[in-house]
This record gives structure tokens, sequence and C-alpha cells, in this order.
């Protein structure tokens, strides 16, 4: 059994780690921390969870972790991951990091982003970043993986195979992508109120969102040159999901049997995305660790509108670090994963 601790869990993606990990046949939970609810049990703070996941949380101490798991998986805010692992720690277990700290391969360009100093950049080089379907075989056997984002994990797969076989021009892009509240995490914000969201949509991030230069990141290595992106999120009054519409402009003479060629190309054998020929909605991937992409051409404009959705705490978060987990130390990719939506919606 793999031996496993969650620093940060009752926070949405820490809590739905530990669902997702207390039915995972491979993996004991050991340790559980929440610097907020040190000393109560995990199920008084999530009910739901009574009977599954009773232990009484711990203090986020990571060295006291790194004495009984085998993998710690951190989902704490910017800046706190980088200040806490070190050399000694890894050599002891593997550390999947959900948050943003060892996603951006260039400290500049992260301090830029997250207005916060990065206290280990010696490890940039060796995080791997977690995104399974494109990077898997660097993730085999690694100790330090960055877990992606959510939105970034949404655009970066929709628009992936459009990049890597060059079939868009690339300074065309664009992503209009839209989340539920629980992208903003469990904290207290006169934003995530009910009366506040509700019956209401709105951008936010515009131009500055800390997500741009993770998909930007991706991109670029996938086309073999620099991309930038025009990306801009919105809140939409929903609990889970993330749709990402990513327009750009075609290469002359692409066609639409060049783009289905190209996505059967890089995801045709995937366990997790499925290529559909409808418009993907939230509520088909609600609960798992899918990915649904669609595209359109319009062929009046020249442009390709192609169309990602997850769900923003499986996929986008707790999901796929269990499908990280499950690379790195060989087990089925799929363990432990739902991979359907419960009905009805």
């Amino acid at each position: 059994m793999i031996k496993a601790a969650i620093l940060g869990a009752t926070g949405y993606a820490g809590a739905e780690l530990a669902r997702l990990l207390s039915g995972h046949k491979e993996t004991e939970l050991v340790y559980l921390a929440s610097h907020s609810y040190a000393g109560k049990r995990f199920s008084d703070i999530y009910p739901g969870m009574k009977g599954a996941v009773d232990d009484v949380l711990q203090e986020d101490d990571i060295n006291k972790a790194a004495e009984h798991a085998d993998v710690i998986f951190l989902a704490l805010p910017a800046g706190l991951a980088s200040s806490i692992v070190t050399e000694k720690l890894l050599e002891k277990c593997v550390v999947i990091d959900l948050g943003a700290d060892y996603r951006l391969h260039d400290k500049n360009i992260y301090e830029k982003w997250y207005k916060t100093e990065h206290h280990s950049p010696s490890f940039l080089s060796e995080a791997v970043y977690g995104l399974p379907e494109i990077h898997r075989e660097m993730i085999k056997g690694k100790r330090l993986i960055a877990n992606p984002g959510c939105y970034t994990t949404c655009s970066i797969l929709t628009l992936y195979p459009l990049v890597k076989e060059g079939l868009i021009d690339t300074e065309s892009i664009i992503i209009d992508a839209k989340s539920g509240t629980s992208g903003a995490g469990r904290g207290e914000k006169l934003t995530s109120l009910y009366s506040e969201v509700n019956e209401s949509i709105k951008p936010y991030g515009v131009t500055t969102h800390r997500h741009t230069p993770e998909i930007e990141q991706e991109l670029s290595e996938a086309a073999g040159k620099s991309v930038v992106v025009e990306f801009t999120p919105h809140l939409v009054p929903m609990n889970r999901g993330i749709l990402s519409v990513c327009y750009a402009k075609l290469v002359k003479g692409i066609s639409d049997g060049d783009v289905r060629n190209a996505y059967a190309k890089a995801y045709g054998t995937e366990r997790f995305i499925r290529l559909i020929d409808t418009i993907p909605e939230t509520r088909y991937v609600k609960g798992t660790n899918l990915v649904d992409i669609s595209f359109r051409i319009n062929e009046r404009t020249g442009n390709i509108i192609a169309m990602g959705a997850i769900d923003n705490l499986v996929k986008g978060a707790a999901g796929q670090a269990v499908q990280n987990m499950n690379i790195v130390f060989g087990l089925d990719e799929d363990e432990g994963l739902p991979a359907s939506a419960g009905m009805p919606m």
C-alpha cells in the first residue's frame, strides 16, 4: 500500500483528494493536515465523508508527514510549497504539489505573476509538469510533480494538438474560459458569496490571470516557438466545472479531416479524454477525471473554435494529482478515478 499524506486537506481540492484516495485500492491515508482545523475530525468538517475519512486532522507539518508517508500532496497557497520542500524531504518521499510553485520553469516569471518570492528555485529544473496526456513518460518515477492548474489543464489539452501539428496561427489564439465558484477556494470572500455570484456572470483577472504564463509555457514547448495567448476567465454561478472555448485562425488549406486526425493522433488512446462530436457541457464531466473536447470550423471566417470541458476539482486538481501518483508508482492510471458522471444531472 502507498501511504499518502495531504497538507491543506480541508480546502476544496484537498478534500476532493481525500475523497478520491479513500476509495483507492492501493493507497492508505496516513496523515491529513489542516492549519485551520487541526484537532478536529475530517468528517466533522465534511459530514458527507463520515465513515469513509474520520481521521483527526494534524497541523500542516511536512516533516512529520514525511515520517509516515510515501507521497505527500500539497494543497497550499502559492509560495508555501517552495518554502518547505527540501532535498532531505524529497529523499524520503514523492511530493505532488497542487499549487503553482513548481509549474513554471522560470523563477522570474513565477515571481512576476504571483507577486511572491520563490524559495527553492533549484528544484524548478527537476519538477515535472504533471499533465499526463503530454508528459507521461517524464512523470514516471519522479519525486517532484507540479500538478497543473484547472484552467490550464482544460485550455492546454484543448489546444495542444492544433499547436503541436502546426494547424493554427499561434499569434491568433484567444481563450474564453468559464469556471464554477469552487475554483475560488473555500476561504470566506465577499465575491464568492451566494448573493454576489448567483444570477450573474463576470470576467475577472482580465489580462492578469496567473494561469496565463502556464498556458503559454506549455503551448510554446508544443509549438517549438514562443506562444502568447489572450486568456480571459469568467466566474459562473455553478459549483464545479470549467468550459474553455478557444479561438484561432486556421492555417490556409487545413481541413476538418486534418484537425480530426491531429486530435486522434494526440488523444486516440487516452483513457480520460473523450473526443466528441457534440458541444461539450460541464455537467457531463462533473465528478470525473474526464476531458470532453470538440471543435467547429467556421468556413466563413477561417477560424477554428475548439472547446473543452472538465471538472475543475477532479481533472483540474485532485483527480489529476491521483493520476500523477498512479503514474509515478507504476499503478493502473485510472485506479481510484471516476470515469463517468452521475445521472440524472
